[in-house]
């Protein structure tokens, strides 16, 4: 029996096993997810498709709309003092837990200090500017920062902001991962780790009435063509990260629909360079060798061979679209003579490098490519593919000399860097640390006025420009199918999928 056979039997049982966790109703959609999501506890969870199943199971404090403006959610409204060392906030007063307990103001107050003080916490860094939050009535609460926070609004409409139950944090610890209470339109039912994680409608939620669907099965399926296949047999409803390639196939075919949306992330290669000792490497402690290693790729031969055009070559953490980008460093065109001569300066002829990437096809066909590359320059790269969750947490514990990741952005730039790149930052599985760099990045997040900000990121850019501790490669298009018996999708450039007004005939 050939591999592709075995993956496709494999598939089908996951799926049957999937749908022996309830009947098969009209009103049941079914979304194949690339990746098994990481701890379904949004204070220690740091993957993307972990985010996708708590845009459903968590309501947050702030929403955003598809032209990335902030909108009321738990909080109905907000405000600022003159000095912005304050932000108040109302709440929602019909709001209940999914263990019945009551949204208040006492619950943002338990989940901020939670977020702040979990020794297992990613979220730290993004509240790194609150100093107090204290309610003032049953239903508002009062933000007292440091310093004026021009990102605090971008957090708390992510997994800053998102709500669990005080009751069960307290009952459950770090259990609460293996079982999450939030107020979203939709509850945790169970979870099958590498099979399927099931949502049910929540009847309290306070906006019941915007949802259609009565249950929701998320089934991760690394392979791009498996899900494809999946969801032209309409054994799933819908598939997000479409592979670029397959994007004709989903036009051409009357079943299905296609969706897409510019993405605010960024995919790139992040190399240990003071994580343990795997960072003891040339590639971990030169800057140079990892500019050869840069010049040597060719980020629009990516773009055309391995996603069809459907991407954006980058060098930077936000897209040359975006207003935040440094027009100082444009991407760059490959040049393998010129890395070929910083290595030979440094006196290396062949250098032995390991990346670790997720194991789905399109990561592997992409560096795959990028292997052929840099070999031209001196690197012989070996390719570690692994599950998803364990490749982040080998980032995590320093277990890797680099790492083909990426981030899927957030509204404000500080979200795609500061945590990265600062010394304490949550997510910087590369060690990298940096004084001024992090006295810039914090300054930029004091800042109001924009381009003071922009001035801020372009002297850190300088700085990371020239230490590499990302190599960044391209920035993603959000691209989605489904079936034509699904209606109402909104596609959003932060990748989410939001299921209000979303039917399935």
């Amino acid at each position: 029996m050939t591999w592709p056979t075995i993956r496709r039997t494999l598939y089908a049982s996951l799926l049957a096993s999937a749908a022996m966790a309830g009947p098969a109703l009209a009103t049941e959609l079914r979304i194949g997810l690339q990746e098994d999501p990481d701890a379904l506890d949004t204070d220690q969870a740091r993957t993307f498709v972990g985010r996708i199943v708590f845009e459903s199971l968590c309501d947050k404090l702030i929403n955003i709309t598809p032209d990335l403006e902030f909108i009321p959610e738990l909080a109905t409204e907000w405000s600022w003092s003159d000095d912005g060392l304050e932000l108040t906030m109302r709440l929602r007063e019909d709001v209940v837990f999914h263990d019945g307990t009551p949204f208040n103001a006492d619950a943002v107050v338990f989940n901020i200090d939670r977020s702040q003080t979990l020794d297992e916490s990613r979220r730290r860094s993004e509240l790194a500017s609150v100093e107090s939050v204290a309610a003032t009535d049953e239903f508002e609460v009062v933000f007292t920062l440091g310093a004026p926070d021009a990102t605090l609004l971008a957090q708390l409409s992510d997994r800053a902001g998102m709500m669990l139950s005080p009751a069960a944090a307290e009952e459950l610890g770090l259990d609460l991962a293996t079982n999450p209470v939030c107020s979203g339109p939709f509850s945790f039912v169970e979870r099958v780790q590498q099979d399927r994680i099931v949502l049910e409608k929540f009847a309290d939620h306070w906006d019941a009435d915007s949802y259609h669907l009565e249950r929701l099965v998320f089934i991760p399926m690394p392979d791009t063509s498996v899900r494809l296949a999946n969801l032209r047999s309409g054994d799933i409803h819908m598939l997000e990260r479409l592979a670029a390639s397959d994007v004709p196939q989903v036009q051409g075919d009357a079943s299905l629909l296609f969706e897409s949306a510019v993405g605010l992330g960024y995919q790139g290669i992040t190399v240990n360079v003071a994580n343990g000792e795997r960072s003891e490497t040339p590639f971990g402690q030169d800057p140079q060798v990892r500019r050869a290693f840069s010049l040597a790729i060719d980020r629009e031969v990516i773009n055309q061979v391995v996603f069809e055009g459907a991407f954006l070559p980058g060098n930077q953490h936000v897209p040359s679209t975006s207003p935040w980008y440094d027009e100082n460093f444009p991407v760059e065109g490959r040049d393998v003579e010129a890395a070929r001569a910083i290595l030979d300066e440094l006196g290396i002829d062949r250098l032995e490098v390991e990346v670790q990437m997720a194991n789905n096809p399109v990561q592997t066909q992409l560096m795959q490519v990028i292997q052929s590359m840099v070999a031209e320059a001196g690197f012989d790269v070996s390719l570690r593919a692994t599950e998803f969750a364990s490749l982040l947490a080998a980032q995590t514990a320093g277990d890797f000399q680099a790492s083909q990741v990426g981030w899927s952005g957030r509204t404000d730039p500080d979200g795609n860097l500061h945590a990265f790149v600062t010394c304490d930052g949550g997510l910087n599985d590369s060690g990298f640390c940096n004084e001024e760099v992090d006295r810039l990045l914090n300054e930029a997040r004091t800042a109001s006025d924009m381009d003071a900000r922009r001035a801020l990121y372009a002297e850190a850019q300088e700085i990371l420009m020239a230490e590499l501790p990302i190599i960044y490669l391209y920035h993603p298009t959000w691209l989605w199918a489904l079936r034509d018996s699904v209606s109402g999708f909104v596609p959003y450039p932060d990748g989410m999928i939001r299921l209000a007004g979303v039917r399935r005939d």
